[in-house]
């Protein structure tokens, strides 16, 4: 349809001057520092499951609230980690919820008022005695996990790995859209984490992976991560109207025609190897990325490092 060419050419026009005015050539080089820092490369090399917890649920501490805030509460009180949640399910507590993920559903601990769904085993349940931020986190913490032992057999590279790996002999345009989708869907039931969490915070995993998997790196570069500053660029500049995908932000951003498949399609047509030869041709988390920093600059999901020393 020559409605539908007009506003791809009019998102690809946009979009790539803004890669051209902000482009981060050294997008892969900052990630990869962050990462190394918590020696997430080795982990994956290891298939060692508790690093790779470990950051995740520090970087999911960083939803709805300032990096610093979060950083400042994290660094005063730690970081939760698998080994303490760990030992405290192997104790086996009295709670059913803390079972298996399946039973873990709707815990519903509230920190403040020191409720949850089993009040009389609260006082003895291990999940309020971390001290995070808020009960919210408690339960994200204790959902992983048992996602993690018990979807993923308590190797979490693994289980990408078989995600990734399962056949899928296609080669159209939404190929690694679906592959992405593979490890995405299932988390998705983990308690307290969005759409664009689980994008930016895998992407960075998929994308430092060590040699060996490569799959791994493709993959992670094309997952998009849709937030307010990305759907209200699309709305400003007029793309979502021109593909006739005007809707409000959440979870529409991700359906058919909308948000990440526009940014996914237009990153389509634009070489990003031409702005860094490291970058793969086709590189959709590029071309996110940097069209979220003319309005605020984004830097890669971090855990600060002083959090943890």
């Amino acid at each position: 349809m020559q409605a539908d060419a007009d506003a791809l050419r009019h998102a690809t026009r946009v979009i790539y001057a803004v890669c051209c005015l902000a482009g981060a050539t050294d997008l892969l080089d900052e990630i990869q520092i962050e990462m190394n820092a918590e020696e997430i490369p080795q982990a994956i090399q290891r298939h060692d499951t508790a690093p790779l917890f470990d950051w995740l649920v520090a970087a999911f501490s960083y939803q709805g609230i300032s990096d610093r805030v979060a950083a400042d509460y994290m660094a005063k009180h730690g970081r939760i980690r698998w080994q303490a949640i760990d030992a405290d399910v192997r104790a086996n507590p009295s709670c059913p919820k803390l079972r298996n993920y399946w039973q873990f559903y709707d815990c519903r601990f509230d920190k403040i008022s020191r409720t949850c769904a089993e009040p009389e085993h609260i006082e003895r349940c291990p999940l309020p005695r971390h001290h995070l931020r808020n009960g919210r986190l408690n339960q994200t913490a204790y959902s992983l996990y048992f996602f993690i032992r018990d979807i993923a057999k308590a190797d979490l590279v693994g289980w990408i790995d078989s995600q990734l790996s399962r056949p899928d002999g296609s080669t159209d345009d939404n190929r690694l859209a679906r592959l992405g989708l593979r490890i995405i869907d299932p988390l998705r039931y983990v308690y307290g984490v969005s759409d664009k969490v689980l994008t930016m915070t895998l992407s960075c995993i998929l994308l430092t992976a060590p040699p060996g998997f490569e799959p791994w790196r493709e993959v992670g570069g094309g997952m998009i991560a849709v937030d307010t500053l990305v759907h209200n660029f699309l709305h400003r500049t007029g793309i979502l109207a021109r593909f006739g995908g005007e809707h409000c932000y959440g979870a529409a951003c991700y359906q058919d025609g909308r948000c990440a498949e526009i940014l996914a399609r237009v990153a389509r047509q634009i070489d990003a190897s031409a702005f860094n030869p490291t970058f793969p041709v086709v590189f959709p988390r590029f071309v996110q990325h940097r069209r979220v920093a003319v309005l605020c600059p984004e830097r890669p999901w971090r855990v600060q490092r002083q959090s943890h020393r």
